[in-house]
Order: C-alpha cells, then structure tokens, then sequence
C-alpha cells in the first residue's frame, strides 16, 4: 500500500467531499496549503472535509463567519495534523470564532496567602482541554496576509490541542514509534532554557518571547515558526527545528518560498 493510500485509509466513514470551485478559491488565498507537495495537499483536502463535518461552529458576536472562512481555518488546524490523521480531532467539537480580540476572565489563588484574584486577558486565541478552539477572525485573516512572518494563531491552537490528546498541556504531544520521547523533553527543554535565559539577559530573540511562558507555549509557539518561517527557527534551534520536522513532516515554507 502507498503512502497516499495508507493515509486515506485511516478514514472510518465517508464524509462529504468540499466543493472544487471553495476548494480552488481557499488553495489561492491559504498560501501555507499552497505550498504543500502534491500527495500532501490531497490528503490535506480530506482532513480539512474530515474537521469540518466533525466540528461545529460558532461565529461570536458579529464575526463575518462563511463557508471559506470556515474552509480556511479547518485547512489550517489540518496543516499539524497530517501526519496522526483525523485521530488528531479527538476530544474535543467546537469552534469559536469572534471577530478579534476577545476577553476572558481568571481566576488565580496565591500559593502562599491563599487570596484569589481576578484578571481579564485579552486573547486572539486559546485552545482548552477537551473543551473548544477559540479563534478571532482578523488575526486568522492576518495570518493568511502575512503567512510567512512566524506567526498563526490556527496553528498555534492546534498544536495546544495535540499537546492535550495526552492530557493536560505540558509541551510533551503524544510521538509516534519512530520518535524517542526522553530526547523530545530534553531538547525541548534545551530550547525553552535558552530562550529564558537569553530573554533573561535583555537579548533580542527569533522565537517570541511569549514561548518562555511555559514549556506548552514553546512548543506551540515554536510549531507556528515550523510551518511559517522554518529557515528562522532552523537558525535559532536547529535541534528543535528536526525535532518538529520529525513530527510534522517537512515544513511547506522551505518548498513553497
């Protein structure tokens, strides 16, 4: 069996097939499917079928939510997933899509006094475990305008949502046979020392400072880099940048570009 022919035939059911003409309209304006190689992007094109008829969603306020945008960001969420398949879908069914930036409030307990807190963070995304991917529309746009800059936000949730099918987020996404999980932490965790301590030190960093807000950000943040400026982060962390080759398959923008 080919490889083409393995990957369709972790499909389960059938599910309906996307319209050439919306097809053909999202290859155009998603650059980052664009630049996938051929038996990739025909299994792209299944995923993306497979995301949008398992997961529903939910325009929030008055975002402007269609069949394309819809298309995009389920060829997007696609992108991480093509090597684990629509297994990568599990756990979880909604998709929240506000217009742009959104608010959401937490709560946090001091260890030591035990006094709770509230703050609000303003978000363009988040990804909870088991519960919804939550998007806004004008960074989902944006990312599409400037595909190459080393950041997406779609991408960026999706690898949290990866990260959770083994569990709460740490950074650690279930690996496949072929890699070793002890070397996946260490370098990983070589990468995210690194960028503590030079952002410690007031350097300027390729990898945005956010991802040394935990390890689960460092990975995900470092898989936006992977499928959107992947020469970057082969410069900054070469270990980490074959660590996620390894796991994603080769980046589209070293092709596309």
């Amino acid at each position: 069996m080919g490889f083409l022919q393995s990957l369709i035939g972790r499909f389960r059911a059938p599910v309906p097939p996307i319209d050439d003409a919306l097809w053909k309209q999202a290859i155009a304006r998603v650059p980052l499917a664009r630049a996938l190689d051929a038996p990739r992007a025909h299994y792209l094109r299944q995923l993306a079928a497979t995301f949008l008829h398992t997961k529903r969603f939910h325009a929030m306020g008055d975002a402007a939510l269609d069949d394309f945008w819809r298309l995009a960001i389920a060829m997007q969420a696609s992108l991480p997933a093509l090597p684990r398949g629509p297994r990568a879908f599990k756990g979880w069914t909604n998709v929240l899509v506000y217009p742009g930036e959104f608010n959401v409030r937490r709560s946090h307990r001091d260890a030591r006094t035990g006094v709770v807190t509230d703050s609000d963070d303003t978000l363009i995304g988040e990804a909870w475990d088991r519960g919804p991917m939550i998007l806004s529309l004008a960074d989902v746009a944006l990312d599409l305008e400037a595909p190459w800059d080393g950041f997406n936000v779609v991408i960026h949730e999706m690898a949290h949502k990866l990260d959770m099918l083994a569990g709460p987020a740490n950074g650690v996404p279930p690996l496949p046979p072929t890699m070793n999980r002890r070397e996946w932490i260490a370098t990983m965790q070589r990468g995210f020392d690194t960028l503590s301590n030079a952002l410690d030190r007031g350097r300027h960093t390729t990898i945005d400072p956010y991802a040394a807000e935990a390890p689960e950000e460092y990975f995900a943040v470092t898989s936006e880099l992977h499928f959107s400026q992947p020469q970057a982060l082969r410069e900054a962390e070469p270990a980490v940048a074959a660590l996620l080759e390894a796991f994603y398959g080769p980046a589209p923008g070293l092709r596309g570009r």
